[in-house]
């Protein structure tokens, strides 16, 4: 045990590192065979509402011979009394160090947390760099969103899971226990074997070639496992719902119970890398989700339950779900939480729906001020439906809305800037008829950021000059309308842009900017482009290059190697459509739209014209009667 007595009362917030929550998982140390930490690079806070972790965790410590514990980023004041005191980087159950562990495994949610990465590792006294790494040093590995491009972080991890891993972790950590057994030598081939699972890739087995202008000339597989491309896992069914997840001793930041009702997304906003690299669109039945919530409710003791997805409304059936939740749950005073609601009318019933529950506010992300510019980036939305959308939810008792903004979007012009400022105005003329002074607006802007694996991957980043120019007209004429307004630092999005589509020689500009003292980069207190800048310019990088430079269709990308399941030909074809101004349609709804799944998994023509109704036409029946 490693002793904290004289450290805690030191630092804000010591419920981080104690451990002990209600229903965390402790086993007997000895008598498992593989041991695993999992890893968030961000405060506790953050990493206790990450779904994603929470299932593996107890995937994991389902299996007898099996051990997963956790581990998050300290905060500064944590670190300073842990490097003074001499204390190791250590897991919440045991207070173990993570070197002691057999794996180490990160989830890297948002590229900002790069620098998290190596600090833990360090505090961890293991050597950041995986090639400094022998048999002695856990095998560190990572997983999630951001491992679609791994090449930035290629330098520092051992493998990266590729895609959903439910069933691939289990079958790496199998591997891992057999060789463990057979007596644990030759790193490498350990490695080899982990490169022979489908899904799983290990960056020192191939190698990058470079154009003398920079751009990638070849990607090079060096050893008879390591295939090309590495080929995304999922799986066919969503397995049994999260019921008993440990409850955080201070207040998370979703403090809620959750039940993931569907995964996947078929609107295909041309921006969202969500809605490729979760594809295909996956739902659980209303009778596992209604259960669900029960034992949530039994095992943790929460009154409010998440509703889990990328787009909530669109779940078949959902206002069914919902009115039975409230219905069965009504003597527990059961709050619904309803996220990621697409901006109609239906979402507005749909919330209206919670009964009772205090109508804290709407949140909605109409993302483009135009017609014309929704329908380059496929969000298929009118003016007029928005408008609906805002009077109905006024009409409804809704006084406070929070809406979502992008600038900088791909044939965006000044006009479509103002006109987010139009729109926004005429939510306020409908609602001085509604709310009779009482509506309270907020409106956020952000830089978009073209990611990996989307129809945008090949697209230039805004600079800052224009997406300040364009904050200001949207400042300007929102607070002349008294609209609270909020926007991203540019030079937050800049190098969010850099790393979401960088390449392997970045991995020593993230190493000089940790060195450099980076660390928590996407909390606003403690970034500091100025630094990153110096680390890039001490690399030998542009930062244009990655972010501001249009790519031509043809070139060889950083993670071209990594198949997302959605193919080449269909991103180029909605980047295409884009630039002409051309909606796509809901696959859901309409014909095939070819994106790749078709040809590989049969599970994504699901037959929704064999329901009776949707679950929309289903409502409006409902209220005609």
């Amino acid at each position: 045990m490693i002793g904290l007595e004289g450290v805690l009362p030191k630092v804000s917030r010591p419920g981080r590192y104690t451990g002990g929550e209600w229903n965390s998982v402790r086993k007997d140390w000895d008598a498992v065979e593989v041991r695993v930490a999992l890893a968030y690079p961000d405060l506790y806070e953050i990493g206790m509402s990450n779904l994603g972790l929470a299932i593996l965790y107890d995937l994991v410590n389902r299996q007898p011979q099996l051990l997963a514990e956790r581990v998050y980023a300290p905060w500064s004041d944590m670190e300073r009394e842990m490097r003074e005191a001499g204390i190791p980087l250590f897991s919440l159950e045991s207070r173990r160090p993570l070197r002691d562990f057999d794996i180490l495994g990160f989830s890297l949610g948002y590229e900002l947390t790069y620098t998290n990465v190596l600090n833990m590792l360090d505090l961890a006294q293991i050597p950041v760099f995986s090639h400094q790494r022998n048999e002695k040093h856990p095998l560190v590995i990572a997983g999630g969103g951001c491992a679609l491009n791994p090449e930035p972080m290629a330098d520092f991890f051992d493998l990266f899971v590729i895609g959903e891993g439910e069933e691939v972790f289990l079958e790496l950590l199998e591997l891992f226990r057999r060789w463990k057994s057979e007596g644990g030598a030759g790193r490498e081939e350990l490695l080899r074997r982990a490169a022979a699972i489908p899904g799983i890739y290990v960056p020192s087995f191939y190698r990058v070639n470079y154009h003398p202008d920079g751009t990638g000339a070849q990607i090079v597989s060096q050893v008879p496992e390591a295939k090309l491309p590495v080929v995304r896992r999922l799986i066919e069914n969503l397995m049994p719902s999260l019921t008993k997840p440990i409850v955080p001793y201070i207040e998370a930041v979703h403090d809620r119970a959750a039940v993931e009702i569907q995964r996947g997304c078929t609107r295909g906003c041309r921006f969202c890398q969500a809605g490729v690299i979760y594809r295909p669109l996956r739902e659980r039945s209303q009778e596992e989700v209604i259960e669900a919530v029960g034992e949530l409710l039994k095992n943790c003791g929460y009154d409010e339950v998440s509703l889990v997805s990328l787009s909530t409304s669109d779940y078949a059936g959902i206002e069914e779900l919902v009115d039975t939740l409230v219905r069965r749950y009504r003597k527990a005073n059961l709050r619904v939480s309803l996220p990621s609601l697409r901006m109609d009318s239906f979402s507005v019933e749909l919330a209206d729906s919670l009964g009772g529950q205090k109508k804290a506010g709407l949140t909605f992300a109409p993302e483009a001020g135009s017609e014309r510019l929704r329908r380059a980036i496929n969000k298929n939305v009118s003016d007029d439906d928005l408008l609906k959308t805002a009077e109905t939810a006024l009409s409804r008792g809704w006084t406070n809305l929070k809406l979502y903004f992008m600038v900088g979007l791909p044939t965006e012009t000044f006009e479509d800037v103002e006109g987010i400022v139009n729109f926004v105005n005429k939510v306020r003329q409908v609602g001085r008829k509604y709310a009779k002074g009482r509506l309270h607006i907020r409106a956020s802007a952000s830089a978009f950021i073209p990611k990996a694996h989307t129809p945008f991957q090949w697209v230039a980043q805004d600079t800052e000059e224009n997406i300040v120019a364009k904050y200001e007209v949207l400042r300007s004429g929102l607070r002349k309308s008294g609209v609270q307004f909020s926007w991203q630092d540019p030079k937050t999005s800049l190098l969010e842009a850099i790393l979401s589509r960088g390449d392997r020689r970045l991995g020593k500009v993230i190493h000089r900017a940790w060195q450099l003292g980076c660390t928590f980069d996407a909390w606003s207190e403690r970034f500091n482009y100025e630094i990153w800048r110096q680390a890039l310019a001490d690399c030998g990088l542009d930062p244009s290059f990655y972010a501001h430079r249009e790519r031509p269709l043809t070139e060889l990308l950083p993670w071209s190697h990594i198949h997302s399941g959605v193919s080449t030909a269909f991103l180029r074809r909605e980047y295409q459509r884009a630039i002409r101004g051309k909606e796509t349609a809901d696959c859901r709804h309409g014909r095939c739209t070819v994106c790749g799944f078709h040809t590989q998994y049969e599970g994504c023509q699901i037959k929704y014209d064999d329901l009776l109704a949707t679950s929309r036409d289903r409502l409006r029946l409902r209220n005609q009667a």
